[in-house]
């Protein structure tokens, strides 16, 4: 579990192909891999990866596997390139942003960036189908980086997002240009609150359909001839 949280950037110092799989080997500031193992946890652009070996230094090593290639943009990392870090959530740390997973759901594009002063605004489009779990005001994590959504155009597929001169500092946001694609987790609590709700009410239509369906056919005869008419009464 993670919290959206970036505590440190990394780059990516090598990269070695397997089947269907890769190795990154990621530097990091000093300090951050203090303590770290085999087998420990750290989230990587919003990715939860695993350590694949005892760390040399600062450097760790991480695999990834066909789905993180898949849904990831990790896929496309090269040498060289920034990574937003965090390590995993110990028992009884302040969560300062919001629970994570680490499970890129989605892959998001910037389309706009717009300065105002030292504060930066993303504008990102978005997949439909995470649309139905955002919201204004509501959570995202973005590479990993936890933020609240500031506006949102469900229609036209986008949202936006703000970060303030510290998320510029800390994290790889800031450098990030149109075209660029970022990964996207949703809130779990939302995803789980709106699937439960779409649910329910299928079941509750699926049952009434059949009670709803003879009356439909009555109504029939009556409603067409009104549709009709829509057309002439629109054109006066």
């Amino acid at each position: 579990m993670f919290t959206g949280i970036t505590q440190a950037v990394g780059r990516i110092a090598a990269i070695s192909e397997g089947e269907a799989s890769r190795r990154v080997a990621i530097d990091f500031p000093d300090g951050f891999c203090a303590g770290l193992a085999q087998g420990c946890s750290v989230s990587i652009d919003g990715a939860c990866l695993t350590v694949a070996a005892p760390p040399r230094g600062e450097r760790a090593e991480f695999d990834l596997i066909l789905p993180t290639l898949v849904t990831s943009t990790l896929a496309a990392c090269r040498v060289g390139d920034a990574v937003n870090a965090e390590r995993a959530l110990r028992d009884g740390a302040e969560i300062g942003g919001h629970a994570l997973s680490g499970h890129v759901d989605y892959q998001a594009v910037v389309e706009q960036r717009k300065e105002c002063g030292d504060n930066l605004c993303l504008r990102l489009s978005v997949p439909a189908g995470a649309l139905r779990y955002l919201f204004a005001k509501g959570y995202a994590a973005l590479d990993g980086v936890s933020l609240t959504i500031a506006d949102i155009d469900k229609q036209a597929g986008w949202i936006e997002v703000w970060l303030i001169p510290e998320t510029r500092r800390a994290t790889s946001l800031g450098a990030k240009q149109p075209g660029c694609r970022l990964n996207l987790e949703i809130e779990r609590d939302t995803q789980v609150l709106v699937d439960t709700m779409r649910e329910a009410l299928e079941d509750k239509l699926a049952a009434l359909m059949p009670l709803l369906a003879p009356r439909l056919d009555e109504l029939a005869p009556a409603l067409l001839p009104a549709a009709r008419r829509q057309p002439a009464l629109a054109a006066r």
